[in-house]
């Protein structure tokens, strides 16, 4: 049988889901080996160094730099409160002192001969690693974090923003068509993900954001509602930092695409269910995509038959990522070995598809992702 490697998304129903979860710096790892954890239990914890400030104590003293060691009142490695003497000069007949005071709580970590600055950091900052999923952990990396391994259901975007969110997953369109509207959101889905249709717009997200929604699953979005609700535009840096009360995952493209069916079916058929979603986004080297995940207990054999990972063949579900199909779903029904010459006189591969409304039609293999079983 004809076949060719392409990259695509996956979209599986029953799988098994490693998550690796590792500190940015070495601290401590709370859970050990084949312990059960859930997805809001922190698994390892550090402390990040705080922010440095810098206070010119020689300017603020009007003295040489070299001279600043005998003016302070504290010295390195010494606790500050925030408004409290660093150092002070002697002034006439004990008047007219000048001073220098912290403007930070924190650690005096250097007094500078030579620039006259002291160096001031604030406290550490806590960091926190949770497990994301309800699983096992499988492995242990000794202090920096853990492998957490679940079984479940494993859905990837196309593009989204904010980061780690898990809630109960609730369904609020009656199809993949239909789009999310600001009166679908309600106070009762409070702490929910919500799945739409075909499409979110800026005002559904606010509703979702007052309403205290965690997460929006939906197929498609405007770029300007999006520019609109980052409040930016949006370059080709990695998302999933942003500070916005809510994740979005987009499971399609820009603009009005409904969303795939066999998506919308597989979580509406979990709808109720737990799940841990992520907008982190990377579409350059080392692709990063959005997630959903849904773990639940492994059934003894699986309801659907998986392709091998990244294979393009016969009956392989595909997406095409250019237009004139644009967003729309088929399924590959052959894959001719001959190049074959387009109307811009290249000569590529191509492929054969039906698509989901029956049409069939021929483009090249670039122009297509698999969906993953």
């Amino acid at each position: 049988m004809a076949y060719a490697y392409t990259p695509g998304l996956k979209v599986t129903t029953g799988s098994t889901i490693r998550k690796d979860r590792r500190l940015p710096l070495k601290g401590d790892v709370l859970v050990q080996k084949g312990d059960a954890v859930r997805s809001e239990d922190v698994v390892a914890r550090t402390n990040r160094p705080g922010n440095v400030q810098l206070v010119n104590v020689a300017n603020l003293l009007s003295i040489p730099p070299e001279d600043v060691k005998d003016y302070m009142h504290k010295t390195e490695g010494e606790a500050v409160a925030k408004d409290e003497t660093l150092a002070m000069t002697k002034g006439i007949f004990g008047l007219f002192r000048s001073q220098a005071r912290s403007p930070i709580d924190g650690t005096i970590e250097t007094i500078s001969n030579v620039t006259g600055q002291v160096i001031l950091r604030e406290p550490p900052l806590p960091v926190e690693m949770k497990a994301f999923i309800n699983g096992t952990v499988v492995e242990v990396f000794p202090d920096k974090g853990v492998v957490v391994e679940a079984y479940g259901t494993y859905v990837q975007g196309i593009f989204g923003v904010g980061g780690e969110a898990v809630g109960t997953l609730n369904v609020v369109v009656d199809s993949p068509n239909a789009p999310l509207t600001p009166d679908a959101v309600q106070t009762t889905h409070r702490g929910k993900i919500l799945v739409g249709g075909s499409i979110v717009g800026y005002d559904a997200l606010q509703e979702a954001i007052r309403c205290g929604v965690k997460g929006v699953v939906a197929g498609g979005i405007n770029d300007t509602d999006l520019r609109k609700f980052l409040g930016y535009e949006l370059g080709v840096a990695i998302t999933g930092t942003e500070a916005l009360g809510i994740t979005l995952i987009i499971t399609e493209g820009f603009g009005k695409i409904s969303m795939a069916g066999r998506t919308y079916n597989l979580l509406k058929d979990q709808e109720g269910m737990q799940a841990s979603i992520n907008g982190a986004t990377q579409i350059r080297a080392g692709v990063v995509r959005p997630e959903i995940v849904i773990p639940f207990e492994k059934r003894e054999q699986s309801l659907q038959t998986a392709h091998e990972s990244g294979v393009l063949e016969v009956n392989t579900p595909i997406r095409i990522i250019r237009e004139p199909y644009f967003g729309q779903l088929g399924r590959v029904t052959a894959l001719p070995v001959e190049l074959q010459q387009l109307e811009t006189e290249a000569n590529v591969r191509v492929l054969e598809v039906e698509l989901d409304d029956g049409a069939r039609i021929t483009l090249p293999r670039a122009n297509v992702e698999i969906i993953e079983a």
